[in-house]
Parts: C-alpha cells; sequence; structure tokens
C-alpha cells in the first residue's frame, strides 16, 4: 500500500478507536447484571477512582484501586475505565497494554479484543519488521472478537438499538482486520468475503475497510468489476494526492479488464453522483476478451500479404493452429531467400540459434536455427546476446514449440549488404629492376 495513504488511513482511524475504547465502560460484560461490592472501603476507591475527570488522574486512581484489590468483582469494569483513561491521555502503549490485561480477565472482552484487532492492523498497515507479526495478531484478534461476539448477551442497561450499533460496529472491525490480513496474504476470496461484511456492517463506511476490498476485488482472479465501484468511492474519501493515486490504480486496472479507457469517466460520475457506497443492483463493466491466436492468424492472413508481415507475425500464425492461415503463410515464404536481425542465442561457425521474436528475445529462446552457407572466420562469428543481420532460405518448421529451420545462410552488414568472409590477402611487391 502506497506510504501516503497509510498515513491518511491512520489518521481517519483514530477516531473509531477513541469511541470503542470509552464506550459503554459502565455496562456490565456478558450482559449479566453488574456485580456489587461488599466492603465499604473498596467501594469508596472505586466510586472515587471512576468519577476522576482528568484522564490522567483517573488511570492513577484505577491502577492503585487494581493493586489495593487486585480481587475485585470490578476488576474487569475498572481495567476497562483505564483502557479509557489512558486513550484519552494519549498514551496508545498503555491503551494496548491494559487491553492485553483485561483480556487476561476476560479473554472474550469484545472491546479490548476488538481495540487490540484494530491497533494491530494499523501497526501492519505501517509495514516495517514487525509487519507479518502484526498481521497474525490482526486476524487473530478479529477471529476471537467475531467468536466472542456471536456469544455475547446485550448488557444489562444499553438500548436494542445502541446494542446493535455496537454489534455492527465491532464487528466491522473483527471482519476488517480479518480481511486486511487475508489481503495481505494474497487470499484474495477470504479478504474480498470479510472486508465486504465491514462495509456493509459500517453505519458510516470507512476508507480502512472501502480502499482495500476495492483492492481485492481488482487483484481477484477472475477480477471481480465491483471493485472500481469501491475503488471510486475510496478516492472519494480521500483527501490530497490520495484521491488521485487511488483513482490513477483503478483507471490502470479498468484499461486492462475492458480493453479501453471509453467508459472510465462516466463511471467515475456516477459513482461519485451515487449516496450509496455499494454498487447498484446488476452493475457489471464488459470485459474484454482478446481474440485467440486462431482467430489472430484468420484475421492477419486477411488484412495483410505474408511476404509484407515481419518474423513476429509468420510465428504467430504458423503456431496458431489455424492450419488454413498456416498453409497460406508458408506457400508464400517456404524456399524463399529472407533478410532478418534477430538476437544470437548460440553461435559457431556453420550454425547459429537465434530469436528473431520480441517475446523469444525477452525469453532469450531460440526460435530461428540457422545454418551457414560458408563456415565464419572466427573473428565474424557473432557473440550471444548481440544483434545479427542475415539472409536465410526458409526451410522448415515445427509449430509447438516454435522453431524455423533456414539455410544458405550470409552475414549481413547494417545495410543489408553481403559480409565478405574470405581472408584478405597480403599486397604483392614485385622485386626492382636491376
Amino acid at each position: 500500500m502506497n506510504k501516503s495513504l497509510v498515513i491518511l488511513l491512520l489518521v481517519l482511524a483514530t477516531a473509531l478507536v477513541q469511541a470503542l475504547a470509552a464506550q459503554g465502560t459502565q455496562a456490565a460484560p456478558g450482559g449479566q447484571a453488574a456485580p456489587t461490592i461488599k466492603d465499604p472501603a473498596e467501594y469508596n476507591a472505586y466510586v472515587n477512582a471512576t468519577g476522576q475527570s482528568n484522564p490522567a488522574q483517573k488511570a492513577a486512581a484505577l491502577e492503585a484501586f487494581l493493586q489495593t484489590y487486585s480481587n475485585s468483582v470490578m476488576k474487569e469494569d475498572a481495567l476497562m475505565q483505564l483502557m479509557a483513561a489512558y486513550q484519552q491521555a494519549g498514551d496508545a502503549q498503555k491503551t494496548i497494554d491494559t487491553a492485553n490485561r483485561v483480556l487476561q480477565v476476560n479473554p472474550n472482552n469484545v472491546r479490548a479484543l476488538a481495540l487490540l484487532a484494530y491497533s494491530s492492523r494499523l501497526a501492519a498497515s505501517q509495514g516495517g519488521p514487525q509487519m507479518q507479526q502484526n498481521l497474525d495478531k490482526a486476524r487473530d484478534y478479529g477471529q476471537k472478537g467475531l467468536q466472542a461476539l456471536q456469544n455475547m448477551q446485550k448488557p444489562e442497561g444499553m438500548s436494542d438499538a445502541d446494542f446493535t450499533k455496537f454489534h455492527n460496529e465491532t464487528s466491522a472491525i473483527f471482519e476488517g482486520a480479518v480481511g486486511f490480513a487475508a489481503l495481505q496474504a494474497k487470499n484474495y476470496p477470504e479478504a474480498e468475503k470479510d472486508l465486504g461484511e465491514a462495509v456493509k456492517e459500517e453505519s458510516q463506511p470507512n476508507i480502512m475497510d472501502v480502499y482495500p476490498l476495492g483492492t481485492a476485488d481488482l487483484e481477484a482472479k477472475p477480477m471481480n468489476p465491483e471493485g472500481f465501484w469501491y475503488i471510486i468511492k475510496a478516492a472519494q474519501m480521500a483527501q490530497g494526492t490520495g484521491q488521485q493515486q487511488i483513482l490513477d490504480y483503478g483507471r490502470k486496472k479498468y484499461i486492462r479488464y475492458h480493453g479501453k479507457e471509453e467508459g472510465w469517466a462516466e463511471l467515475v460520475s456516477q459513482a461519485k453522483a451515487s449516496a450509496s457506497i455499494t454498487p447498484p443492483a446488476g452493475f457489471t463493466v464488459t470485459q474484454y476478451i482478446p481474440p485467440s491466436p486462431a482467430e489472430q492468424a484468420a484475421d492477419l492472413v486477411k488484412n495483410k500479404d505474408p511476404k509484407q508481415m515481419t518474423f513476429a507475425e509468420w510465428e504467430l500464425v504458423l503456431s496458431s493452429g489455424n492450419q488454413q492461415a498456416a498453409d497460406t503463410v508458408w506457400n508464400a515464404i517456404k524456399d524463399k531467400a529472407v533478410k532478418l536481425g534477430a538476437n544470437v542465442i548460440t553461435a559457431s561457425a556453420t550454425k547459429m540459434q537465434l530469436a528473431g521474436s520480441d517475446d523469444d528475445i525477452e525469453a532469450k529462446k531460440a526460435d530461428i536455427a540457422l545454418t551457414m552457407a560458408k563456415p565464419l572466420p572466427a573473428k565474424l562469428v557473432p557473440a550471444s546476446g548481440s544483434l545479427m543481420n542475415f539472409q536465410g532460405t526458409v526451410s522448415t518448421y515445427t509449430p509447438n514449440p516454435f522453431i524455423m529451420t533456414m539455410t544458405d545462410g550470409i552475414l549481413l552488414d547494417k545495410n543489408g549488404n553481403p559480409v565478405s568472409t574470405s581472408p584478405a590477402h597480403a599486397p604483392v611487391h614485385k622485386k626492382p629492376a636491376q
């Protein structure tokens, strides 16, 4: 992920984590009635600690309470409020440490799991040597959180509407963490499923999930064209240069999928004008399906004289499986002397293995076997990797793997003229007359 985009996503995520840490800490965990402190001194210490308005002072008072009453029935609640206090004070590390302390008391505490899943995901987004470790944590906390959420009952004192909202928001965090880890592992089907669920559950869609969802869709094989919509919506949420970077990524993927840029600007306008984060029913983008080699061969023979074709075009037709097109080309060039340029794979005084098409040049694979008309002097034998201009008579070919055999090879100079292979003779000096 682009570094400037990561910074943007981290900023946008802060508010959500803040709300999570501070949310509903007074509600009893798991839906049971709130426990009662029977010892008056413990009760007074608890009320005094939780009643502090200054986050730093509240954190100190809660730490003192937990140290004095380490087995209090309100230990989990006190730790939750301590987590919120550290978060409000801006101490990220102590917030995370306290979330882990909460899980030691209750491994199924949904808020602590959500905070740790989210913070691990954010840490992974920044890369670095601990990236994989953070991804593993994000995935594990996310999976544990989804399981805990399934078994969670509505806390006492929380309304149905608030519980539904809390359930959806924390589920989105867990799904997003699991989906992001899957995306980084290039498990695109899993990423599409989890990130898609996260986006659906968010009351206000978050670029942290919309952008990765679009990426997962567009990187999947086969590509899911719904990703174009999510990428455009993510760009709409972004700011500054991040907006154009996201759109450029989407446009390049669109051209590769659709075959041309036509329609991209209209799709961008449509998505931006829509109030829905999800694409409309029936949304699709027409995929460009390239013609088969046999179809390309038929079209090439129909529109171009074989004698005017390049060597790469001969290779395409002769190896296409379209026998009619292959026969047309072969009958036009067989036993004909042709001039070509090719890269040398191997060479000796009498035989050359050459690459004549761009694809085979790049792959360093021979597609021409040339036999010279006369042995070349050692100084004229071309080096491997060099460009060789030559004339040869087309003799035979095999279609797969493609190789064309040529005979009567003649070395040519850059102007297309034969290079002399005869040894130079020393000048004759006549004896001076007496």
